[in-house]
């Protein structure tokens, strides 16, 4: 499996890293270089980053790739991406990747017939006066039809809110060449019964969405598991739930299914912040094998 722009085999996934509280900015380019600094191989931008969250965080840093996850073709004009990407220095443009997604009809006004928008997002990247390579762009897919469009069109896929299984699954229909980097997320606490609580708050709104439900009953969840935030038995095949031993067996089950790499999200309990989130950075930092 060949590796995009080097990445190693973990990286970190954080939709605080596109915070706009300025209050936070020192925070962020803190987290930054610490997480470059403890060896991951990516910073993940969540919640539909746009090109000033990646150079913020491409500045902050000197080797980590940073890349976005996923930047919404609704929401960002290909011409202009395109652009944006063009006008990097070209060191930051050879540490950063491009993922794209078509993210939900709830947050997309414009939103209609999202393969078909994307395979035209594609082409209006390509055809741009610096076309953005397809080397270097990832598609955040969980369809069997995206993910064909992500081995044919771009460098891979970033699957989210996925399994090993999934994983695998996915590893079949892109073959053995495009990149594949799922996110996991993790609750880093031994205590069962509490880190299930975070994990149900955490998942209840990504489980009001139909392009997420619709893959996990493709996998063979039905309405029932989706109730409440989440079944015992989604949110642990969902989330890996535990110390970091168990963190670190999760981890492995996604590559041993095929992930070249993994964008490791850590999910905290309501009221827990910036402190608390770079403390654990480092516990999975010294347990997990980066």
């Amino acid at each position: 499996m060949a590796p995009v722009l080097g990445l190693g085999p973990i990286g970190i996934w954080s939709s605080w890293f596109r915070s706009d509280d300025p209050a936070e900015a020192g925070q962020i380019r803190e987290a930054a270089a610490a997480l470059e600094d403890m060896g991951f191989a990516a910073l993940w931008i969540g919640g539909s980053p746009g090109f000033d969250h990646a150079a913020r965080l491409l500045a902050a840093t000197n080797r980590v790739v940073v890349a976005t996850s996923i930047l919404s073709i609704w929401q960002y004009e290909a011409a202009d991406v395109a652009a944006r990407e063009a006008a990097l220095d070209p060191a930051d443009r050879e540490r950063f990747l491009l993922g794209l997604g078509v993210s939900h009809a709830r947050f997309a006004t414009r939103y209609a017939r999202p393969y078909s928008a994307m395979q035209d997002y594609l082409t209006g990247l390509d055809s741009a006066p610096m076309p953005v390579p397809a080397e270097r762009r990832v598609l955040a897919a969980i369809g069997p039809k995206m993910l064909g469009l992500a081995r044919d069109r771009a460098a891979g896929a970033i699957p989210y809110l996925v399994t090993p299984e999934f994983t695998a699954q996915a590893r079949e229909i892109l073959g053995q060449q495009p990149f594949l980097g799922p996110e996991m997320k993790v609750v880093l606490d031994a205590d069962l019964p509490r880190a299930r609580h975070t994990a149900r708050d955490y998942l209840a709104s990504y489980l009001a969405l139909p392009n997420y439900t619709n893959s996990l009953k493709r996998a063979g969840y039905t309405e029932e598991d989706f109730a409440g935030g989440g079944s015992d038995r989604l949110l642990d095949a969902l989330v890996a739930l535990g110390d970091v031993e168990r963190i670190r067996t999760r981890v492995a089950e996604f590559h041993k299914a095929g992930a070249d790499h993994v964008a490791v999200q850590v999910v905290l309990p309501q009221g827990q912040g910036y402190h608390q989130l770079l403390a654990q950075w480092r516990e999975l930092a010294q347990a997990l094998p980066l």
